[in-house]
């Protein structure tokens, strides 16, 4: 019987995360952090330059939890080959990861440490005590699977195997 070669030990999975899955993800992010500045007190308040290193600072971040979530779905799934990935699942587990960490780091930078603020026009969700904005959670349901999904159907130069549906 043939034995599964784990995800990080295939370079068409690590080409298929670094070369597709990322680069949408980084695509996405900077969307996704470009139109949600009005919901931040730094689009009233913060010059360009300011405001140029806060979506620029955010979007690496973004990439950086995002693949990190990705990673986490992958050692949760036991992964295999990108051809045997079931995208639902990993998907699922990379939102779930992304979320979790996220309602973190708004409760660190906007409660305990206050790095940042949301303005009047943030749409926020209460858990207890906690206001948590709705945008940044939502950024973490749409963009993994969105950029997944991207990844999956991106033309390459090369036949890289794509995980199945």
């Amino acid at each position: 019987m043939p034995t599964l070669q784990p995800w990080f030990r295939s370079q068409a999975a690590r080409a298929f995360i670094a070369l597709r899955y990322v680069p949408a993800l980084a695509i996405l992010n900077t969307v996704w952090e470009i139109a949600q500045l009005s919901l931040y007190t730094l689009w009233e308040e913060g010059s360009l330059p300011s405001i140029a290193y806060a979506v620029l600072h955010c979007t690496l971040g973004d990439v950086a939890i995002g693949t990190l979530a990705l990673v986490f779905a992958l050692i949760a799934t036991r992964a295999g080959s990108v051809p045997s990935w079931s995208l639902r699942k990993v998907g699922l587990i990379t939102v779930i990861a992304a979320v979790g960490y996220t309602v973190f780091s708004e409760w660190m930078n906007t409660v305990a440490r206050a790095g940042w603020e949301y303005s009047a026009l943030m749409p926020l969700l209460r858990f207890g005590e906690l206001e948590i904005g709705l945008s940044p959670l939502l950024q973490w349901v749409v963009i993994p699977p969105l950029a997944l999904w991207l990844a999956k159907v991106a033309p390459c130069a090369r036949n890289a195997p794509s995980p199945r549906a």
